[in-house]
């Protein structure tokens, strides 16, 4: 019996009946909703949010958060699942269901009073209240520690005064979970659109993740009140563990980009003859395609068990290093080898191995570039911090 060319080891069957029928519920949505229009936003610059709604209606909002609060309770499986499917169709949808997910919901969940959980959480999973996460700073990048927003305690309320730089879904947000440093530490606050001297800049200019909102954030004596502080973490550990939540899910999604490009390579090839003959009878192309397969389904291992794991709560920051590195860099690589196979033609958006390529140009960065996650795996295996 033939082998599946995008699961060759038949990972699909290690997942449980719901974890399957999630899969191929974000697979249809991703195929009859994004996949149509998605080449025409990515070269108009143009975040489709016109399909928010049916993303929140299907439950990918927050997924893995309790029921209580409006959410799915899903499995990390399943969510990196969905996040799988989102990102074959293009990394602006994953980027925005993953900052509204991991980064937004998931610190309010875990960091924020019982009050801040009911008042934003339920109309978060419903798309009806949108987060931006502002951590990174124009100089910062890497170093978070570094930061030079801060928040000073003024009576009953704080004053904030900073900026934040490369914020996803900026300019569509109504919230932003925003990090600050106080006399206390770092904190986080839950600034709210409209709040005076608070405003969204979006960016523009873009060559990668243009189907997706990129902002710059400006506080000018933010006054927010003591209420809107997440209460229950202080430090670096609290932003450092949002990332390490959306993480997990990046390193499921390059595994859609790459079966997107290598699809389409797989494909292309077959039906192109030159010197008489398909693209794939030849030794070059075929060691590329399977070259391409084998990484993919190594990716897509790395991922269940890292899945597993967290699950299990077992799952350690380091673990995620390696995955995401891994993952990304497999995904830009074949990204790259498949929009060489496809010659010319590989250079227009009507494929998608160019815009995955050009997307992935972001994804290998954000969150922890390549070389810290490098980094990490070095600090991890010998014992000395290198940073």
């Amino acid at each position: 019996m033939a082998l599946n060319p995008t699961d060759l080891f038949d990972v699909r069957s290690l997942l449980s009946e719901e974890e399957r029928m999630i899969q191929d519920s974000v697979a249809r949505f991703t195929d009859e909703k994004v996949l149509p229009i998605i080449g025409d936003c990515f070269d108009q610059g143009r975040f489709p949010k016109e399909l928010v709604p049916e993303i929140a209606s299907m439950g990918l909002l927050g997924s893995s958060l309790p029921e209580e609060y409006g959410c799915a309770g899903l499995n990390a499986v399943s969510y990196g699942l969905i996040c799988q499917e989102l990102e074959r169709g293009d990394s602006g949808i994953r980027s925005f269901v993953s900052v509204q997910s991991s980064l937004c919901m998931y610190p309010i969940y875990a960091y924020g009073s019982e009050e801040q959980r009911r008042k934003y959480l339920p109309g978060m999973a419903r798309g009806e209240i949108i987060g931006c996460f502002g951590l990174t700073e124009p100089h910062g990048g890497s170093d978070p520690a570094n930061m030079k927003t801060v928040a000073k305690k003024d009576g009953g309320d704080w004053v904030i005064n900073g900026a934040k730089m490369w914020i996803t879904n900026g300019n569509l947000a109504d919230i932003a979970i925003v990090w600050a440093q106080t006399e206390d530490g770092i904190q986080g606050f839950i600034v709210e659109k409209g709040t005076k001297g608070f405003e969204a800049h979006e960016v523009h200019k873009k060559m990668s993740l243009r189907a997706s909102v990129t902002s710059a954030l400006y506080f000018d004596s933010v006054r927010v009140p003591d209420s809107q502080r997440l209460p229950n973490v202080k430090g670096l550990k609290g932003p450092l563990g949002c990332l390490t939540q959306a993480r997990y899910g990046i390193t499921w999604g390059p595994i859609g980009a790459a079966i997107a490009a290598y699809t389409s390579a797989l494909e292309y090839s077959k039906e192109r003859t030159l010197f008489n003959r398909p693209v794939a009878a030849t030794q070059s192309a075929q060691i590329k395609l399977a070259e391409m397969a084998r990484r993919i389904t190594l990716a897509q291992l790395l991922s269940l068990q890292l899945g597993r794991l967290k699950d299990a709560g077992t799952m350690q920051p380091a673990q995620v290093s390696l995955a995401k590195w891994n993952n990304c860099r497999m995904a830009i690589d074949i990204c790259r080898e498949a929009r060489d196979l496809l010659g010319g033609a590989g250079i227009t958006t009507e494929h998608p191995p160019i815009r995955h390529a050009l997307n992935l140009e972001s994804v290998i960065t954000y969150e922890g570039t390549e070389t810290v996650h490098q980094l990490v795996i070095g600090r991890e295996v010998t014992g000395i911090n290198a940073f």
